[in-house]
């Protein structure tokens, strides 16, 4: 199977060409799986990982959607209050030569305030955001593996794991080049080391409690360590 495209050269004629389609497994420079995807429009999401294509299913609602939209909303109301910073949902990002995935959501200070990513003249992130969020079935998934690794490698500070069949939340911490796994305290809370005033409440997160993750939010929000973060990147903080 072949996609085919066309391309209008002027005065009526028009160039026909065959894009061999994206399949789960191939072995693809990262210019050729872009090449590929783009020429599949009807594809929503796929990722380039350690130089192998990878094709995700039909998404689920409660096993992936609905999580994921807590999480942005957890993620926009941090951005919200904290000028400098931005949120991305499903965002390819061009780690490097061989992985380009596409995070369920992610966080990063904004180019121009000095953080690791910079947008590209076509609108892509290039470099390691900050922090990425992946919503995965179980430990098996290549989130918490191969990708895990990747992320690792690629300098992204911070690696939040939902594993939904789990009942779990992961959340690893970059330091000395290795992902250090972060436990809730007594209250189920995890708090940000890179995001002054990030706070999560997984506890109430997992059982799909977004007002109470918001509440919990709000405290580190009032921190005075969000509030000279927020002032760091030129905002209010409030």
């Amino acid at each position: 199977m072949t996609t085919i495209t066309s391309q209008r050269l002027g005065r009526g004629e028009v160039a026909v060409s065959s894009v061999p389609p994206l399949e789960p497994g191939d072995r693809l420079t990262r210019d050729e799986f872009e090449r590929r995807y783009v020429a599949m429009p009807e594809l929503k999401k796929a990722e380039l990982i350690e130089g192998v294509v990878y094709i995700s299913s039909p998404v689920r609602v409660r096993r992936h959607a609905c999580p994921q939209a807590k999480i942005v909303g957890w993620l926009g109301n941090y951005e919200a209050k904290t000028p400098g910073v931005e949120v991305a949902d499903n965002a390819t990002a061009r780690l490097d030569l061989d992985n380009e995935p596409q995070p369920d959501a992610m966080l990063y200070i904004a180019p121009e305030l000095g953080g690791q990513v910079r947008i590209t003249p076509d609108d892509y992130i290039e470099s390691a955001p900050e922090l990425v969020v992946e919503v995965a079935s179980s430990t098996a998934s290549y989130d918490l593996n191969t990708k895990l690794n990747v992320y690792r490698r690629s300098g992204v500070q911070e690696y939040i794991v939902w594993r939904v069949l789990d009942d779990a939340i992961d959340w690893f911490v970059l330091r000395g080049g290795l992902y250090e796994p972060q436990q809730p305290d007594e209250r189920g809370l995890m708090r940000s080391q890179f995001f002054p005033g990030l706070w999560l409440d997984t506890i109430a997160l997992l059982r799909g409690d977004l007002a109470a993750t918001l509440r919990v939010l709000e405290e580190g929000l009032a921190t005075p360590e969000h509030a000279a973060f927020a002032a760091r990147l030129g905002g209010t903080g409030g």
